[in-house]
């Protein structure tokens, strides 16, 4: 008799082929590599078929036969989730799959009280978790590959996707205690652009931040420039320049243990707004509505769980004479 493919092994299948790479694969679905190559070993031996073809340069290929493999086993598993769905509709459990994406910025900071939360209250609740920058996150929400996306009002197109607007979050910029604007109370665009700035390098939100000075016909002298925030913070730190940012860390060191001093922009600026986005064409199963609503009770302008000092940019909170500290 015929070994049968299981549906975990199309998980761990589909996660490869996602990712190129099964140590890749093991940290996003948080399995063990052997566990994931002995899975893929099987499909081949059940199919006689060979996956994926090994590249140095690019890591694992999918063969022509390993393509329409993945696209079978990714109808598969949307079908086995469809029922799961289907069941908690009915009995108006909180019970199946939820596949959820958060933009890798602040997923560290929400993690803790919205998604583990969720999943931590809901033991029924199987969470499939995306991080990744705004593009990848919206052409998935697209796609129908995600029910829900906590994620920035950016590039939005609102003929596909609903934004529900959460949260506002103004710019702010981060120094080093030795940069010269580190005393400062607020800093104006014109000062900045005289300084070298660090760039959170991640689509969408890099245009977001050149536009600031943009329109005031300015241009930051960008010098440095990373798509990971720790990293940015880590050259700021080390006074490589300044960086603007919107999420605000409640720790006020970078990773290499050096100090981060926070300072408002002056004048009116255009906020990031936290929110939750959603396919028009998508019917959203009690899984995906019991998480929007915890969303919406989660955070707001005067609590982002993870963030601290929302009053720090309340114009109507009279300022200190003195810079904040991240």
């Amino acid at each position: 008799m015929l070994n049968r493919i299981s549906l975990r092994q199309m998980q761990y299948f589909v996660a490869t082929a996602e990712s190129g790479s099964i140590i890749i694969a093991s940290e996003k679905i948080h399995v063990s590599s052997p566990s994931i190559s002995a899975a893929i070993a099987h499909i081949e031996s059940e199919l006689q078929v060979q996956l994926f073809i090994r590249q140095h340069a690019k890591g694992l290929i999918l063969t022509n036969i390993g393509e329409k493999v993945m696209h079978e086993c990714k109808y598969i598993l949307s079908q086995a989730n469809s029922l799961y769905a289907l069941a908690a509709d009915f009995s108006g459990t909180i019970r199946g799959p939820l596949k959820l994406g958060c933009f890798t910025a602040f997923s560290p900071m929400i993690y803790a009280e919205i998604i583990h939360g969720f999943v931590n209250l809901y033991k029924n609740v199987t969470l499939d978790l995306c991080e990744e920058d705004q593009q990848v996150l919206l052409n998935s929400l697209v796609r129908n590959e995600l029910d829900v996306v906590l994620t920035y009002d950016l590039n939005i197109d609102h003929d596909l996707i609903h934004f529900e607007p959460l949260a506002m979050l103004p710019p702010h910029v981060l120094v080093s205690e030795a940069h010269p604007l580190a005393h400062n109370v607020a800093v104006t665009l014109e000062e900045l652009a005289e300084h070298p700035m660090v760039l959170l390098d991640l689509p969408y939100s890099n245009d977001y931040f050149i536009s600031l000075f943009r329109n005031h016909k300015l241009s930051p002298k960008v010098e440095h420039s990373s798509r990971h925030v720790d990293v940015v913070r880590s050259m700021v730190a080390n006074n490589l320049g300044y960086t603007i940012l919107n999420v605000r860390p409640k720790n006020n060191y970078s990773l290499d243990g050096k100090r981060l001093v926070r300072l408002r922009i002056a004048g009116e600026q255009r906020p990031m707004q936290i929110g939750l986005a959603t396919a028009k064409n998508a019917n959203l199963n009690t899984v995906a509505q019991a998480f929007i609503s915890r969303c919406r009770a989660f955070l707001s302008n005067q609590y982002i769980p993870g963030m601290g000092d929302a009053h720090f940019f309340d114009p109507h909170v009279k300022m200190k004479a003195a810079a904040v500290e991240v």
